[in-house]
Parts: structure tokens; C-alpha cells; sequence
């Protein structure tokens, strides 16, 4: 055993360490994690002061390689400034220099010294060895095609013919003595600048010279995405992900996402170096997971957000409520911002309000805006210390998977969403990349993501309208309390840029079908039944909300009747659908009165008048006719075989059967190629008596259905009459089709 290097590497902070052995063979040679190649011998020397998201990144990327990694300054306080974003980083080089004053005598040893917040290794390290001999040097620094700190000194590097022309300190490959030989120089401070100290002594032609310096120019070892990310593409390969320069046409080792390219480079380890592949998927996902069936259930602070009018509003409560969740674990906070909503949480709250273990709600009275709203109901959990995690949710969220909840506290990260999008489009709650404003650009991967064509756990730059927080998360790293609130930028992004800048990874999983995101743009709410005109918007939600359960079986199980003749009878709309028509109408309330002059149509007289409301009148004729070509035209081309409707008609209205006013309708031809009739109310509830006689067959339809329609020929074969109602009041939908 070398003691020497052994001295160096003992202790905290060494990562999947081994003693290094004596070379016993020049050739290639792995032995657990000690490796030599041609007789010499790898250590990669990082400095981190404390473990975050993307040091453990890059630790897992060191660890499928099998590399030995020394950390220094872990527990450390970082003096060495904001790096990002100015000068600064000299304390890299004040470790590294302590570090090499016990190794500087080890001539078979190589030393890697790199950054490792924003880095991962994108190969191993006999290829490494492999490819720092062939550059025939003793020192090796990364390079790139932008200079920094100092740009005055770009015309005294050394020309060269081709590749990247400027030295970037954030990847050093070396043999142990020079390395010490180039770092026992640093007699600075810790905030002075690490890369324009090495560039003043690679600019040096002596010290160039003596320490046979040069630059990796055409990124054999290093790649740097800053000025280059254009140059760069993914190589699937069956077992792992490369990154390919296209420009060198080389296989790079190490993949540093310096300057403002972190994010790419968080898109780019959504894959390198075995994150995910298209033989085997995700390979991370079932990493460090949570089993909740063997641990207490944590307790969650639900945050939902109101901040414009949304429809179907009481179908999310009620999906909150079928949350397979402990609810005597769940909290919740609700922020409403529109009066027009308060009828809808009232009555949520009154019939659950000893269901969740606590209920609060902020209403518009407050006049919060969007950014301190979300930041109260953060900070709620912040300030709670039982509070385990904090459930961000949106209205516009229809989270359809009850299990929801579970599965991403299963994942056990810090910041998590579960991908929801708008029915039929690309639209989703999170972004694949940014632009260089900060705004959203389409990453190469976002369209198969979003299709689930690629399945997995994705390191995302931008998410909102549902996302799950750790209350631990929140009380370290996110403890700052004004998260939402940055300069002109919405709630949304102001929370992703600070997480983004805390160094906090975000993820969106798309490893099961979550939900759906609703739209709320031009949401009407002057109706009295608002949800009714979202047909077109949101005609998922709409279909489930209006049409009868039973209705898909129609065409499964052939789940209709054939009462009379030629008469058709299936289910076709919801309780609900029926009721809030029927409320829409009396709403309304301006009923024809069953009279022949009727100027609402063509001619000005109706031979055979009712007591109606034309659906035109309410302003819902155009939803009406989708209605028909929807969810009637299957049904035509299922029963009358051979006829393919147009799915038009002119008289589409609501008839109103009173004792009173009009009871019973003569017999009479509709003028249509085919009517349906559909019963808005029940019989022997609402009212007795009514029906339906078809007077060729003599055939009666006596107990209409609330919610079931009949279907029969219009002009022609099916003359009939509608039965006298008795008591009560009976309301029915009718359209004439195909006129």
C-alpha cells in the first residue's frame, strides 16, 4: 500500500476508495475501484462544501463508472463569492493546494480535479487515462471557445489552427507532481479568481514550457457547454448515453455545464450516463424510494389556488376529496380570489368540513395577490414543524389518479410534480428549456415526455399548477419566505428561478397518467350554469360532467331498447346534465307558451306549437349542435344502418308539460329526418302521466327515463303525439335532425 497517498484519502469525504496498489502490469487493469493504465493511476479531487443536488449528480455519475473521488472543503463555509456570477473560486485552488502537498511525490499518479455542482462524467476513467496519455503532455486544462475573467487577454494565448483556443479551470487532468507544482503557487485570497490565476500562468511561454502545459482544444476529456451547446448531441448506445461533440467529432469524458448552461446540462444528465436509455428506460427512478406502507404517513398541507374563475370547480373538490390519502393527514389551505367561487367553497366546506384534519381558506376580501398567497400557504408548512410536505395545487388541475399523493412522496424528492396536460395538445405544467430571456423554449425531448413516449423522472427547469414540496426542503435550502415574489416575473417563474438559483433540483415524473389540465381561458361565468359552454373547451371534463355513465356501453354491450317500432331508447345525459338544463331554461324563463304565432322561426307559425325555450335563445345553440354530432350521429350510424346523418338541425328546444299552461301535444310529423327526445326529470318524482304514442304501430312509451332519450324517424312512418301530464311538470329536450 502507498501510505503516503493513503494519508491523503483516509478519513471523511472519500468516495468509493480502495488502497492503490503498486503496478503489477503496464497493461490495462482494474482491481475493485483502483484502475491503472500503462502504470498509472487515477484520483479525482473535488471541492464541495456541502452535498447539494448537484454534487450528488455527480457522485452518482462517478459511482456507475467506478471512479475514487476525494471531496475537500465538505462542511467548509464557501468564501470563495458568487461564482456564477462574478469573479471569484480561489477557494478551489487553496484546497486543491493543500490536498497536493501529500500526494506531490506520487509520479504514477493522475489527479482529475473538477468541479462537481454542475458536472457529471459521461465515461470512464481507463478512458480518461487512455486519452490523457495520448495528448503527450503533463498538464491538461479544459477548454472553451469563450474567455473569462479577463478578455484583454485573449491575444496572448498561443495560436492554433483549430478547436477551442481559451483555458476554463473547472476540469484539470494531471500528474500528481505538476499538478502540485502548478497549485503550490496560489498565494491568494479565496474569493480571488481561481481561472484567471491559472491563465496567467498558462499564458506564461516559461511556465508552459516547464510544466508542459496545453489545453484539451478539441474537448477529447472535457466538454464545456457554455458557447457550445450547439455543438453537442446525445449517443444512444444499449447500455449507457455518451455526449458527442459534432464539431470534433469526439466522445468527451466529462460534461461541465459551465456558465448560464446548467440547465442544459440538467437536460442532458436526464440521460448521461445512465439515467435513461431506450433499452431500459429509466434506470434511476426506483432510486432512494419511499415504501409508505411501512412508514407512518406524513402530514400534508394541501395548498390549492383560485386565481381566476375555473370551471368545474366542484368535480376538483370533489377529486381532492377521493385523494387516497389519510385525510386526517391532509391540511387544507385554499386561496379564492373570485367572489363568483365562494358559493362553491361554502358549499364544499359545510358538507366535508370535518373530513380534513384542517380547513382554512383566504378569500378575495384579503386582496392578495397571486405571489403572497402562495407564499402563505408555503409558508404555513415552513413555520410548521410537523408539517412533512406541502402539496401545491391549481384549480385547472383535474388530478384523475387517486393515488397521486403516494406515489410522488414515494419518489422522495425534494421538489416533484406529476405531469398533467391539456386533453389533445402539447400544453403542459412544465417546460423542457428556457429561452435566453427566461421564458419557454421546446426542448429536444419535450413532445415524447408529454406523449409518455419516454417514460421516467426528468430534471425540468420550469413546473407549476401542481407540484410537491418537502416541508425539510422548505426549512433549509427554500427558507427564504418570499419565494414567489421576483422583479415583473409571474408567481410561477419567480419560484422556479430562486429554486433554480438555490441549486434545488426540480423533476416532473411522467411514470403514470396523473390527470389533465383544464383550460380556463374565456371561461363565461354570466350563464347560470357556466360549466354547460365548455363543451368545446374542455370537452373531457364535459363528457364526464354531463354524459350518462352508461352511455360507452351503448356501443360495448349494445345497451339501448327498442321500445316500438323503429324507436330507439338509450341513455345519453347525466343528472346533472339534465337538471342545470332544466335550471338554464327556468333561468331563462321566458316560455313561448304554446302558441302558433312564433316569431323565432322561419315563417313566423308553428302548426304544432309547444311550451318551449329554443336552445338559440339561451345562446347555447352551437354546443347543442356538437352535442348532437358528438354523442347522437354514433348512435345514428349504429341503428339506422346505412344513413349518415349530418348532425344539423334548425329546432333544437326544451318543452314545458303543465295541467296548466300546456299538458299534451296533438298527433303530428316532426319536420325531420330523424327526433330525439330526451327526459329531463323523472316520472312519478316530478310529475305523473306523459309519454309518448306512435300512432301506426300503436305503441306507447309510457315511463320516460330522466337522462335516457328516444330516437325514431321523423317525417313519414312516425306520426305521434305526446300523452297528456297529469300532475306536476315535465320538461324534455327536443331536436329535429336533418331537417
Amino acid at each position: 500500500v502507498n501510505t503516503s497517498l493513503e494519508s491523503v484519502v483516509h478519513g471523511a469525504n472519500l468516495y468509493l476508495v480502495q488502497p492503490f496498489l503498486k503496478p503489477q502490469t503496464t497493461a490495462l487493469m482494474a482491481t475493485g475501484n483502483v484502475l491503472e493504465v500503462c502504470g498509472n493511476k487515477l484520483l479525482v479531487l473535488t471541492v464541495a462544501t456541502e452535498e447539494t443536488d448537484g454534487f450528488l449528480r455527480f457522485m452518482q455519475s462517478a459511482n456507475y463508472f467506478n471512479y475514487t473521488v476525494k471531496v475537500l472543503g465538505m462542511g467548509e463555509t464557501w468564501k470563495g463569492g458568487d461564482v456564477g456570477r462574478s469573479i471569484g473560486g480561489g477557494q478551489k485552488v487553496r484546497l486543491l493546494k493543500e490536498a497536493m502537498e501529500a500526494l506531490a511525490d506520487q509520479e504514477d499518479l493522475v489527479v482529475l480535479s473538477v468541479d462537481s455542482y454542475d458536472l457529471v462524467f459521461s465515461g470512464g476513467p481507463e478512458e480518461i487515462l487512455r486519452k490523457f496519455q495520448q495528448a503527450n503532455h503533463k498538464v491538461l486544462f479544459a477548454a472553451e471557445g469563450l474567455i473569462w475573467p479577463d478578455k484583454k487577454l485573449a491575444e496572448k494565448y498561443p495560436a492554433i489552427r483549430s478547436g477551442k483556443r481559451y483555458l476554463n479551470s473547472g476540469g484539470i487532468i494531471g500528474f500528481a507532481p505538476y499538478i502540485n507544482r502548478v497549485v503550490s503557487q496560489w498565494n491568494l485570497h479565496d474569493n480571488d479568481d481561481d481561472q484567471l490565476f491559472y491563465t496567467k500562468m498558462y499564458l506564461d511561454p516559461l511556465q508552459r514550457q516547464t510544466l508542459n502545459m496545453t489545453l484539451d482544444h478539441k474537448c477529447q476529456i472535457f466538454q464545456n457547454l457554455n458557447g457550445a451547446v450547439d455543438e453537442v448531441l446525445l449517443k444512444f448506445g444499449t447500455d449507457r448515453v455518451r455526449v458527442r461533440n459534432t464539431v470534433y467529432d469526439s466522445l468527451p469524458v466529462v460534461v461541465h455545464g459551465n456558465g448560464n448552461t446548467k440547465i442544459y446540462l440538467n437536460s442532458l444528465a436526464n440521460y448521461v450516463p445512465n439515467t435513461w436509455n431506450y433499452e431500459l428506460g429509466c434506470s434511476h427512478c426506483d432510486d432512494d424510494i419511499v415504501d409508505l406502507s411501512q412508514l407512518k404517513y406524513p402530514n400534508v398541507l394541501v395548498g390549492v389556488f383560485i386565481e381566476q374563475p375555473t370551471p368545474f370547480l366542484p368535480e376538483f373538490f370533489k377529486r381532492l376529496l377521493t385523494l387516497d390519502y389519510p385525510k386526517d393527514k391532509l391540511n387544507i389551505f385554499v386561496h379564492n380570489n373570485e367572489v363568483y367561487h365562494e358559493k362553491h367553497i361554502q358549499k364544499f366546506w359545510q358538507e366535508n368540513r370535518n373530513v380534513f384534519n384542517t380547513f382554512k381558506v383566504v378569500g378575495p376580501e384579503e386582496n392578495l395577490s397571486q405571489g403572497e398567497a402562495r407564499n402563505m400557504g408555503m409558508d404555513i408548512c415552513r413555520k410548521d414543524a410537523t408539517c412533512d410536505y406541502y402539496f401545491s395545487l391549481d384549480t385547472d388541475v383535474m388530478l384523475t389518479n387517486r393515488q397521486t399523493l403516494k406515489l410522488l412522496i414515494e419518489q422522495n424528492r425534494k421538489i416533484i410534480g406529476p405531469l398533467v396536460t391539456r386533453h389533445g395538445k402539447l400544453w403542459s405544467n412544465f417546460w423542457g428549456a428556457l429561452s435566453l430571456d427566461g421564458y419557454y423554449a421546446r426542448s429536444e425531448d419535450y413532445v415524447d415526455i408529454v406523449q409518455r413516449k419516454r417514460v421516467g423522472m426528468w430534471n425540468i427547469p420550469f413546473m407549476a399548477h401542481v407540484y410537491l414540496v418537502k416541508g425539510s426542503a422548505l426549512r433549509n435550502e427554500l427558507k427564504e419566505r418570499n419565494v414567489f415574489v421576483l422583479e415583473k416575473l409571474d408567481p410561477d417563474m419567480a419560484l422556479c428561478r430562486n429554486v433554480r438559483e438555490m441549486g434545488v433540483f426540480m423533476y416532473i415524473t411522467n411514470r403514470h397518467d396523473f390527470g389533465r389540465l383544464i383550460s380556463t381561458a374565456n371561461y363565461n361565468i354570466s350563464h347560470y350554469n357556466n360549466d354547460l359552454w365548455q363543451i368545446f373547451q374542455n370537452p373531457v371534463d364535459w363528457k364526464e360532467k354531463y354524459i350518462h355513465q352508461n352511455y360507452t356501453q351503448i356501443f360495448t354491450e349494445n345497451y339501448m331498447e327498442e321500445p316500438c317500432p323503429d324507436v330507439f331508447w338509450f341513455p345519453v345525459f347525466s343528472e346533472k346534465a339534465c337538471d342545470e338544463i332544466v335550471e338554464e331554461m327556468e333561468h331563462y324563463g321566458s316560455w313561448s307558451g304554446g302558441k302558433h304565432e312564433d316569431k323565432r322561426i322561419s315563417g313566423g307559425y308553428e302548426t304544432v306549437p309547444t311550451d318551449d325555450i329554443h336552445m338559440r335563445q339561451i345562446g347555447y345553440d352551437k354546443e347543442w349542435l356538437h352535442f348532437i354530432r358528438e354523442f347522437i350521429s354514433p348512435i345514428t350510424l349504429k341503428v339506422f344502418s346505412g344513413y349518415f346523418t349530418k348532425g344539423y338541425s334548425i329546432m333544437n328546444f326544451v318543452v314545458k308539460y303543465t295541467p296548466e299552461r300546456q299538458a299534451y301535444l296533438r298527433p303530428h310529423h316532426d319536420s325531420s329526418t330523424f327526433t330525439i327526445n330526451i327526459a329531463l326529470n323523472n316520472k312519478d318524482t316530478d310529475f305523473q302521466g306523459g309519454g309518448c304514442r306512435f300512432h301506426r304501430y300503436n305503441c306507447s312509451l309510457n315511463s320516460p327515463r330522466k337522462g335516457w332519450s328516444f330516437m325514431h324517424p321523423g317525417r313519414l312512418t312516425h306520426l305521434h303525439e305526446g300523452l297528456p301530464t297529469t300532475n306536476g311538470t315535465r320538461y324534455i329536450a327536443i331536436s329535429f335532425i336533418d331537417p
